[in-house]
């Protein structure tokens, strides 16, 4: 990504790895966690993708120690091996676990402040 790019980018996105699973309707994919932010998430698309990109998703991410981040979500971008999903409603719980996440990975209390007041301007 470019350094200009890079600066427009109001949500820094961190890489982790976690369990992953994505549902809509009865169905299920087990993704691979690219990466997430406070705004959504990049997933390796699974093998048998099959989502229908109108309808919402929701998202679990295990974080392992009974703690999970639960969304539902918007796909925005298909391109590739990735599917990319914006954040459409998140609980109290899970939105506390994933600031927590990037608080540790920005090692910023500033720049989380900055992500989370650019959240709420959204």
């Amino acid at each position: 990504m470019s350094e200009i790019a890079s600066e427009r980018r109001r949500f820094h996105r961190i890489n982790f790895d976690a369990a992953t699973t994505i549902a809509q309707g009865d169905k299920r994919w087990a993704a691979e966690l690219h990466d997430i932010s406070l705004k959504g998430l990049l997933v390796i698309r699974p093998p048998e993708w099959d989502g229908d990109p109108a309808m919402p998703f929701d998202v679990l991410i295990d974080l392992g120690a009974d703690i999970q981040v639960a969304m539902e979500v918007e796909l925005t971008r298909a391109q590739g091996d990735q599917l990319g999903f914006i954040c459409r409603h998140i609980d109290l719980d899970s939105i506390s676990h994933l600031r927590r996440l990037v608080e540790l990975n920005l090692g910023s209390e500033e720049l989380l402040e900055r992500e989370l007041t650019a959240l709420g301007e959204e």
